[in-house]
């Protein structure tokens, strides 16, 4: 009985795994889409936030199994239900990578040319949180996830960044001279950043989630 619940916990820790790819994957090809004004990208995005939704009803499927047919201990218990958890973080990673995704399909992007570093510089250190997350929660790795959490402020330190270079750039432009056209883009361009910024705080409550399957002490939520 013991050999099949470590089985299947395995194939959890494995689907875990690939939801997360996909949440990376999300990630990356919604900002990539912006960078690039790819409308055709941030379909694609659209596709992969619909696998998100179906991996996450199988995951909480199989956790319901392990709890329903199997006789957990206090530390499987823990285990199942932080995964449980993770899965809502990782789905609404994957809606706000969609959200994204939908801003560059506005087209609202491709009206005027703006500097996006400190948002793609945002895109690849939520990537780094989410897969450090997961692998922390595989290794059941304490220190990584701790490492996950602490990272959390070099997004936030992004967004600061990224909100004050639009206000500038919207502060200093002549609002005759397409100064409009700016000003819709950088609010698009706010949102999206907001939507990486609260990417960020999804990769620290996994990581929380790590913790609280290891220890038993439970974070509070962002």
């Amino acid at each position: 009985m013991r050999v099949h619940f470590t089985e299947q916990l395995a194939l959890l820790n494995s689907e875990l795994v690939r939801m997360g790819g996909l949440c990376e994957e999300a990630i990356l090809k919604s900002t990539n889409s912006l960078l690039n004004s790819d409308p055709f990208l941030a379909n694609e995005v659209i596709y992969l936030e619909d696998e998100i939704n179906e991996i996450d009803s199988e995951i909480v499927g199989l956790c319901y199994k392990l709890l329903l047919q199997q006789q957990p201990v206090a530390s499987d218990l823990r285990l199942i239900s932080a995964a449980m958890k993770m899965v809502t973080d990782m789905e609404r990673i994957g809606d706000q990578a969609s959200d994204i995704a939908e801003i560059v399909r506005s087209g609202s992007m491709r009206k005027i040319h703006v500097d996006m570093g400190h948002i793609k510089e945002m895109a690849h250190a939520t990537v780094d949180m989410v897969n450090g997350a997961i692998t922390a929660f595989v290794q059941r790795d304490l220190e990584m996830a701790q490492a996950v959490m602490d990272y959390d402020d070099v997004v936030d330190d992004l967004f600061d960044t990224v909100r004050n270079e639009l206000v500038e750039m919207i502060s200093t432009t002549d609002y005759h001279a397409g100064g409009k056209a700016l000003g819709e883009v950088a609010v698009d361009l706010l949102m999206i950043a907001k939507y990486l910024e609260r990417i960020g705080d999804h990769a620290v409550n996994i990581g929380g989630w790590v913790e609280f399957a290891i220890t038993g002490k439970q974070q509070d939520l962002k």
